[in-house]
């Protein structure tokens, strides 16, 4: 009997070494020496996931990954998309990462500002993306960060950033305060791409916002660089000064050489320039000038103005830029 009773408690034995060695393979450490990405295509089922995670060397057995997910998983679906596997992850972590849909997220950024040529360039280079896309119309696109998945195309990509530019801008108007400059949500988006471009200084937006409205209504030229640059460049940096001919040139765009708006947007506006030109400051100033600081100061007056040129002359002669 004695010799039974050994013999069980050895049988015994062996069984939890393996029933640990299976948990152990299931729950330790997987083979990726560093991370890998894994593409799960739509309507994979958990054998070709499996497939694919072993080809990627994300894990050593397909076929143990699924029996050992079957015995110690939740059940519960797998969902499609591209994965990104850390270094050593184990086939229970790679499930749960699987069935909680935790994909890579790629990212295209569109910053404030940002003309649609280089809005194209963005798509361009985005890695993952598919297909070709036209430049946007300018104006039509709202900056911020747009997630996608490997596979996704460039077209649809624009659509996206077109339909929430188009639903901000119609939220912002509906909220506009009464008696602005502009009379239409078009001519919002061309002064707000104006004021994205002359001052990258949160405080200021509504007072530079302010002054272009003031000067519409007087009939004054806004006399705004970026409008010169933007037919030359189409929104990239010039990378020089303005010539005398380009301040003098006649192309719809140039509020030095006419009055009004340029016939389009320079750029693509951020939702505070949209929301200063929504909402200007209460204010009469007509001028600005950069105050050395990387700010402006403003003047309602041109005798005030010709003072701050002044002193803005005298900062740059003191930094030797004259």
């Amino acid at each position: 009997m004695r010799r039974v009773g050994c013999i069980g408690a050895a049988i015994g034995l062996v069984a939890l070494v393996a029933a640990f060695l299976v948990f152990q393979g299931w729950g330790g450490s997987g083979p990726a020496p560093r991370a890998l990405t894994v593409q799960v295509a739509e309507g994979s089922s958990l054998a070709a996931a499996a497939r694919a995670l072993e080809q990627a060397g994300a894990i050593r057995s397909a076929n143990r990954f699924r029996m050992l997910a079957r015995v110690f998983g939740s059940g519960e679906a797998i969902k499609a998309g591209e994965y990104r596997i850390p270094p050593h992850a184990s086939p229970a972590d790679i499930l749960k990462m699987l069935q909680g849909g935790k994909v890579l997220q790629r990212l295209v950024v569109v910053p404030e500002g940002y003309p649609s040529v280089m809005v194209h360039d963005a798509l361009a280079k985005a890695d993952g993306l598919t297909g070709t896309a036209p430049v946007p119309a300018e104006g039509s696109v709202l900056p911020d960060s747009y997630a996608f998945q490997r596979g996704d195309t460039r077209a649809a990509i624009v659509a996206r950033m077109q339909a929430a530019m188009r639903t901000y801008l119609a939220k912002a108007w509906k909220a506009r305060k009464p008696g602005i400059a502009v009379t239409t949500p078009e001519q919002a988006i061309v002064l707000a791409s104006i004021v994205e471009k002359e001052t990258g200084k949160p405080s200021e937006r509504r007072t530079v916002a302010a002054v272009y409205g003031n000067r519409l209504r007087n009939g004054m030229p806004l006399q705004a660089d970026p409008t010169v640059i933007y037919p030359i460049t189409r929104g990239r940096p010039l990378g020089r000064r303005i010539l005398r001919s380009e301040l003098q040139a006649r192309n719809g765009y140039n509020t030095y050489a006419e009055a009004g708006l340029p016939i389009g947007p320079i750029a693509n506006p951020g939702r505070a320039s949209i929301d200063a030109v929504l909402d200007p400051a209460s204010s009469k100033a007509l001028y600005f000038v950069a105050d050395g600081t990387g700010g402006h100061v403003f003047a309602d007056t041109l005798a005030e103005h010709n003072a701050n040129v002044r002193k803005w002359y005298a900062i740059r002669r003191q930094r030797g830029e004259m």
